[in-house]
């Protein structure tokens, strides 16, 4: 991808402005500039919009809030409005606690390449090493070779190997479909790809599985994959599992799409076409 390009880096947040704030904090670090951030908030309250507001007024690239009631886990549906609130050409999929490094973005686009999307990874941090960060404002993505190799001896991080090297884009593209390392916390798209497929499926109920279903009918419509791994690793900050009461649910329709090569999203993009962006209502 040329230099010149923008990139839209999509955040998703749900009532956790302090994780989000470390997030965002790391974009505005990263050594390429030419990207801009939304933040796509799935309901949360004014305590994220306030942390927000004050983040804007001091942001070295442009960001943008997309706010939709909370109405349960509508992640999907929340993606999909960022994706429509975008200006650039590739999005990039980012969780609101997933901190980048400070070459994410420059090494997301040095990856993207036209009929490919980019599945990238993450490092798991502990909950003790999360809570010390997100108090005591840790800068993680700075963290020196001695503090990376402490981490990971005393269980703090998952693995360092991929914190310690970067591979050349080199044999790394995926020709025929695997489920594996499908996160869309760290996922990259072109934009023309997604409105090609419908975008993210809203159409899913509860937690789980509509980045497999994107990725599934992204690859029957012709999209290959990238895999991101030692180029574009995020600090995942620990969090409590979500409920996943519908995920046996959710990875039935995800198989029997694959089955049936669907590509299009029951409910997505276009449904909000033209559609005036939600306010958060005034306290």
């Amino acid at each position: 991808m040329q230099q010149n390009q923008t990139i839209s880096v999509v955040i998703t947040t749900y009532n956790r402005p302090d994780a989000l704030e470390a997030v965002v904090e790391a974009c505005f670090m990263q050594d390429d500039k030419n990207f801009e951030i939304i933040i796509a908030d799935d309901g949360s309250t004014a305590n994220t919009r306030d942390s927000i507001a004050r983040l804007r007024a001091r942001s070295p690239v442009p960001l943008k809030h997309v706010w939709q009631p909370d109405e349960g886990f509508r992640a999907a549906m929340a993606r999909n409005r960022g994706t429509l609130a975008a200006a650039g050409d590739y999005i990039i999929f980012l969780d609101g606690d997933c901190v980048p490094q400070r070459d994410f973005v420059s090494r997301h686009r040095a990856l993207a390449r036209p009929g490919f999307l980019v599945s990238g990874s993450r490092i798991l941090l502990s909950p003790a090493l999360t809570q010390k960060a997100l108090l005591e404002r840790i800068d993680l993505p700075a963290m020196g070779l001695l503090d990376k190799l402490r981490y990971r001896l005393r269980g703090d991080i998952n693995k360092v190997l991929q914190l310690l090297l970067r591979l050349p884009d080199a044999g790394r593209e995926r020709k025929k479909f695997s489920w594996r390392r499908i996160k869309s916390c760290n996922l990259a798209v072109w934009r023309s790809d997604l409105e090609k497929v419908n975008g993210f499926d809203e159409s899913f109920v509860g937690w789980g599985h509509e980045d497999s279903d994107l990725v599934v009918r992204l690859f029957h419509a012709g999209v290959l994959r990238k895999d991101g791994a030692f180029a574009t690793e995020v600090l995942h900050l620990w969090h409590r599992e979500a409920r996943r009461d519908e995920e046996s649910s959710n990875r039935k329709v995800v198989l029997e799409r694959a089955a049936n090569k669907t590509t299009q999203a029951t409910r997505g993009l276009r449904e909000h076409q033209g559609e005036a962006p939600f306010v958060m209502p005034a306290p």
